[in-house]
């Protein structure tokens, strides 16, 4: 299997923005992981501040995907959870791919697309955690010592395994590590009930008697 090129930071604004910047001026590869000790300007999702302190796993992955593809959301969480079970960890998966330890978020992923690239962000909490006003945060550290180069050395694995598998396989795991089966979540504002995902990556919700078919962010857990 080809071999990641790692390209590390001790800073950087955003690790998400340099992969950015090498698919725009024609340098990425396919299998390029940049790493970051520390973020200035790190961003997740809606592009909210991500907190990147030092001692914490920052890294994005730069994979060949020439079109969108709503299941990978699902093979790079279940691939953070297989990271973090391979330390002693007990995680479960928030919808899509948000991975928590005892009902808090220890990790996050931003995936975007560029040309024939998809950029996966991922933060994982190892050594700090921060106050957020929204949800509560943990670290690694609180249940296993680890050090910040092994966890990525897992996880380049676990991404290749999962990213690789047949998604039938992706989606069972998936199944078993969600925090939110047969949940009654929001859904445009009204109640649905989380049934599991489809063959497609859809995310199916039922309203009473109604199955409901989902790929986008409109639902709140």
């Amino acid at each position: 299997m080809e071999a990641y090129k790692l390209l590390s930071f001790d800073k950087i604004t955003s690790t998400q923005d340099y992969a950015h910047d090498l698919i725009a001026k024609g340098s990425a590869k396919n299998k390029m992981v940049i790493t970051a000790l520390t973020q200035t300007a790190g961003r997740g999702k809606y592009r909210r501040t991500w907190v990147s302190r030092r001692g914490n796993l920052y890294a994005s992955f730069i994979l060949k995907s020439p079109e969108r593809d709503p299941r990978l959301a699902y093979a790079i969480g279940v691939a953070v959870s297989e990271t973090l079970i391979s330390f002693g960890l007990e995680p479960q998966i928030k919808w899509p791919n948000d991975v928590l330890i005892d009902g808090k978020k220890i990790s996050g992923t931003l995936i975007e697309y560029a040309d024939n690239f998809v950029i996966v962000g991922i933060g994982i909490n190892i050594n700090s955690c921060p106050n957020i006003k929204e949800y509560q945060t943990t670290k690694m550290n609180k249940y296993a010592k680890v050090e910040v180069k092994d966890v990525l050395n897992v996880l380049m694995k676990k991404i290749d395994k999962w990213h690789n598998a047949d998604f039938v396989i992706v989606r069972d795991r998936w199944m078993i590590l969600s925090s939110a089966l047969n949940k009654i979540i929001k859904y445009h504002g009204k109640p649905a009930e989380i049934i599991g995902l489809n063959e497609d990556g859809g995310l199916v919700l039922r309203d009473g008697e109604k199955y409901i078919l989902t790929y986008g962010d409109e639902i709140s857990i």
